[in-house]
């Protein structure tokens, strides 16, 4: 497994090539993919990019408006294939996107309309042998923002990700698997196919109704069962990008590099105490 940069550690403070230039800088393996900007530099720089920084590609973000209207979505959806083939050219045929587990509508319905978007992305990457994955979001307050509560769980949103395609999975955030309840089991489970992306933290030590998914703590330094998580992803034999994901712990107050850092060295840590670097 590969330790990667995710720019909320950075609070979104710096831009691609630059961000890639810092994670190289600070320590880490891989980055993740920052779009548009890296595609409209084209093919050629991001591997010179990749190759001089001697830094692996993690994941691409889906350039897809999927959550709003018909117009917005159609209009996106035109941008796909050349992302995808972007992605394939660099090293990197993944691309990962996130779904409210609540919404305006009713589940049947939202489910429906989102299985019909999504399932029209994953049939454009499938074209070139990208994979999609979907990242399930747990914490209640997230669960009651809409009136209608929608996928939270992994077991659910790895169902929903089959019917979307063959060539969709998980994006397995630390995160949500804790707050929704997973277990190892539910990841030797799924299996290594069903995995397209990780994402790495910790969490406080406090009640349900009291978690925000905007105040995460870099991994180890809270309760969320580390070791577990990551032997359960060893022995399904999970060998790509583990991208440090935090949002909030006072981030925005240290420097970009400091934060960048020190996602790195906890980072590294966790990975190094569960045997997977």
């Amino acid at each position: 497994m590969k330790l990667a940069l995710n720019s909320t550690v950075v609070t979104g403070r710096v831009q691609w090539p630059e961000f890639a230039e810092l994670a190289a800088r600070t320590g880490y393996a891989a980055v993740d993919v920052s779009l548009p900007k890296a595609q409209e530099d084209g093919i050629p720089a991001a591997r010179a990019l990749f190759q001089r920084l001697k830094i692996a590609p993690a994941v691409l973000p889906l350039p897809v408006e999927f959550r709003k209207d018909d117009a917005a979505f159609t209009d996106s959806l035109r941008q796909l294939e050349s992302a995808a083939q972007f992605g394939v050219a660099i090293g990197c045929p993944r691309m990962a996107t996130w779904i409210l587990p609540s919404s305006e509508l009713p589940k049947a319905e939202h489910r429906a309309l989102f299985l019909k978007r999504l399932k029209a992305c994953a049939d454009i990457l499938a074209r070139s042998h990208v994979r999609l994955g979907l990242e399930f979001v747990s914490p209640v307050h997230l669960r009651k923002r809409y009136p209608y509560e929608f996928i939270w769980r992994m077991d659910e949103m790895l169902e929903f990700a089959g019917e979307c395609g063959s060539n969709c999975g998980l994006l397995l955030d630390c995160w949500h698997w804790h707050h929704a309840g997973a277990t190892t089991n539910d990841i030797v489970k799924a299996g290594r196919a069903a995995i397209v992306h990780v994402h790495l933290n910790d969490s406080p030590d406090l009640p349900p109704e009291k978690i925000l998914d905007n105040d995460r703590l870099m991994p180890g330094e809270g309760v969320i069962d580390l070791d577990g998580f990551f032997k359960a992803l060893k022995k399904i034999g999970y060998s790509d990008a583990v991208s440090v994901e935090v949002f909030g712990r006072g981030l925005k107050d240290m420097t970009p590099e400091a934060a960048a850092r020190l996602g790195r060295e906890t980072g590294e840590a966790a990975m190094k105490k569960a045997g997977v670097l």
